[in-house]
């Protein structure tokens, strides 16, 4: 393909030759002759035939001619220009004819391409190779200045027709294009490490957060709207004849292209055989662009000192010279104050977000959410919302279905072996959002729920939500304990249930036996590690020791403290409503005998045996005929728990442990999002380029989160806190 025809094959022979139209037209374009701008070149290019297939041998070859010829014709800014006023005239001619669209499709599919093959085949360490500015010595048409910045220009344009042009089918496949080529162009985040720092180039998502906030609003709304609708066109439809009706093996069909059987690459969405993608091409690939530009932020080092200072205050923070910082991100401030389109509300006190605001039907958006939650991307979206969006935190807290989103959740910890790490991470923060508020865990008590089909161990039956979030966290902790091993895991799931724990009512017999189960469980891990820790001990001769199953000693007397003071915060504050738990831990009393005297547990389980003293006694004093079944003791806990006053009991504060995301969490969002979307999209990016992931195992950084608690007694909450740290 580098060698190019000697005469152009267009004009009146074009429709007999079409092949050969379009060798010479890439041809040329890859080639070494430079065409300026006003050339009617780039029109003859982008008016190719939409039926042409090249294989994907003939596609490479043409994309390393322009990685050779690029620096000296500059036509992939070029192109890129014309892409930009194709996009600008399908708005000005919105509704209009269809060619133009399929121009614009054109432009945005062939820039796709060899933007693509530049940005994951760098000659050096750098990405300038891609030369997005025009050589001097070229004529500038009159609305385009000598300073252009291309990338700004490009990604302007893109982004109105996505913020402006509704999805139709007429505009679909152009959307879904425009989509693609976002992806692609912000795919130098890949040519990155994982950690951002100020030498990192990625010229198209910095051009992204440099437009206008009504503009950027515009993106966030129809990106999101995009995953609500999941709007879909029929692929039998005349109005796409396009598509090829066949396949071949080993040929991939690109659905989202009206170019697609001209350049096959392997890369993008997928078809198969019965003619139906995904739920919805266009609403998994804009969810991805969201999550990806909501999560980026540049790393900057201050030339000169930079001082933030409010103007009803005479103190500032001052970043000193040479300091780096990471910028403000537009997209993640949109989502962060977006509002609901069925509420206005209006601030009396004067603290309105100033400025446009991002208005969305929240209701849309929670039903959509709780239907694709077994999606890593979605639980992601939700995360992003319940942790930066005060207001959609609070309109999730007050519905009355809360099963929506927490039935998904539960089902899919539950399937944690098909699960990775980072989904079970991210659905178990989202848990641990929820039970920071009282009235959630009050209401989850009161869903019951006829049955639960996917829990396979036991028949659930009007088993209320509350309770089935008990058993499926213990499990969680269950399966932590002897595959993932954990320790931020288990952390997390402890404190869920703990925040849950003083506002328990009515939890099911099997949710209490797990409860004390866990105990068990964690007491019999923490035994094998003091044998193991006593020999070490004996074969040191009292010489002093520091090892690791000291340091996993210290973990698990934690694990251990913190179920008891779930137990104790149950009957301390919830003992009448809750008769299966007090039953539970009469039923296993003996597992608890063996800490009665250990420093850290002493106290706890003074209460513990305060409750089993009183009921025992409740118990022992009742005659009855025969055996006693589980039945009559239970009736004797329940008839008991009314004259049961707490006298004896130690008060002890209130758990509350709280979410907080660390100051930088792009380190580990922005490899676990790159992950995701070439593992979903489809987009075959050249593994030795990647830099931001290891290519041969997940990349799966455990510390960038942490659970902070406040208002616990003796330090003990603050240390948990702080423990998992590297």
């Amino acid at each position: 393909m580098g060698a190019v025809p000697s005469t152009p094959r267009w004009g009146s022979s074009s429709a007999a030759r079409p092949l050969e139209t379009a060798e010479y037209l890439i041809g040329t374009f890859v080639g070494d002759e430079s065409f300026p701008l006003s050339s009617d070149y780039w029109q003859k290019l982008l008016d190719l035939p939409l039926s042409l297939q090249w294989p994907p041998d003939r596609v490479q070859q043409a994309c390393e001619a322009l990685a050779q010829n690029n620096y000296k014709t500059r036509h992939l800014a070029k192109l890129l220009i014309h892409l930009a006023w194709c996009l600008q005239e399908a708005i000005s001619t919105s509704g209009g004819p269809s060619l133009v669209y399929g121009k614009a499709v054109n432009a945005v599919y062939i820039s796709s391409v060899f933007l693509k093959y530049l940005i994951e085949n760098p000659k050096g360490d750098k990405i300038e190779e891609l030369y997005l500015s025009l050589d001097e010595s070229e004529p500038m048409p009159t609305d385009i200045t000598r300073d252009l910045n291309i990338e700004d220009f490009v990604m302007c344009s893109v982004l109105t027709f996505i913020g402006s042009i509704d999805v139709s089918p007429g505009t679909y496949l152009l959307h879904l294009e425009l989509l693609n080529f976002v992806l692609i162009a912000m795919s130098t985040q890949l040519l990155s490490g994982p950690s951002p720092g100020p030498e990192d180039v990625n010229p198209f998502l910095d051009a992204a957060m440099s437009q206008e906030s009504s503009l950027v609003i515009s993106v966030v709304r129809r990106l999101l709207l995009n995953y609500i609708t999941g709007p879909s066109i029929p692929l039998n439809s005349a109005s796409y004849s396009i598509f090829s009706e066949g396949s071949q093996p080993g040929v991939i069909q690109r659905v989202s292209s009206a170019a697609a059987n001209l350049m096959l690459l392997p890369f993008n969405f997928l078809v198969s055989s019965s003619g139906e993608g995904s739920r919805s091409l266009l609403a998994d690939c804009s969810l991805h662009v969201l999550l990806i530009l909501t999560h980026y932020h540049k790393c900057v080092v201050g030339n000169e000192p930079i001082t933030d200072s409010s103007t009803d205050t005479t103190t500032s923070n001052s970043l000193l010279k040479g300091s780096r910082y990471f910028s403000d991100n537009p997209y993640c401030k949109a989502l962060e104050h977006a509002t609901d389109v069925e509420f206005d509300r209006v601030d009396n006190e004067g603290n309105a977000h100033s400025g446009p605001v991002l208005r969305l039907p929240f209701a849309s958006l929670f039903d959509t959410l709780g239907m694709y939650l077994s999606d890593e991307a979605a639980a992601l979206l939700l995360y992003s919302l319940l942790q930066g969006n005060a207001d959609f935190l609070e309109y999730v807290l007050v519905r009355t279905d809360l099963d929506t989103l927490l039935m998904p959740i539960l089902e899919a910890l539950y399937d944690a072996p098909k699960r990775t790490s980072n989904q079970i991470y991210m659905l178990l923060i989202i848990l641990l959002i929820l039970s920071q508020d009282s009235s959630f865990n009050a209401s989850i008590h009161k869903l019951i729920l006829p049955t639960v089909p996917w829990y396979k161990e036991r028949l659930l039956h009007q088993t209320s939500l509350g309770s089935l979030m008990v058993i499926t966290l213990i499990r969680t902790v269950q399966y932590n304990l002897s595959k993932l091993r954990d320790v931020y895991l288990h952390t997390t799931c402890l404190a869920t249930l703990a925040n849950m724990a003083p506002h328990v009512h009515r939890l099911s017999a099997y949710a209490s036996q797990r409860l004390v189960s866990l105990f068990d469980m964690l007491s019999r891990k923490y035994n094998k590690l003091a044998e193991v820790r006593n020999n070490q001990m004996t074969l040191a001769k009292g010489n002093s020791i520091e090892d690791d199953t000291s340091t996993e000693m210290h973990i698990y007397t934690d694990f251990l403290r913190l179920v008891l003071e779930i137990l104790n915060a149950i009957l301390t504050y919830a003992l009448p409503r809750n008769p299966e738990v007090i039953y539970a831990i009469m039923h296993r009393q003996e597992v608890f005998q063996p800490f009665r005297n250990h420093p850290r547990f002493n106290e706890l389980l003074e209460n513990i045996y305060t409750v089993l003293d009183f009921f025992n006694s409740r118990v022992d004093a009742q005659r009855t005929d025969g055996e006693w079944s589980v039945e009559k003791v239970l009736q004797v806990i329940i008839i008991n728990c009314r004259s049961w006053r707490g006298e004896g009991m130690k008060m002890f504060t209130q758990l509350r442990f709280t979410y907080e995301q660390e100051s930088h969490p792009e380190e580990f969002f922005i490899p676990y999002l790159w992950q995701l979307v070439l593992s979903r999209c489809g987009i075959s990016f050249n593994p030795r380029a990647i830099n931001l992931f290891p290519i041969d195992q997940p990349s799966e950084k455990q510390s960038d989160y942490e659970v902070a608690s406040d208002n616990h007694v003796n330090g003990e909450v603050a240390k948990r806190a702080v423990f998992l740290d590297p």
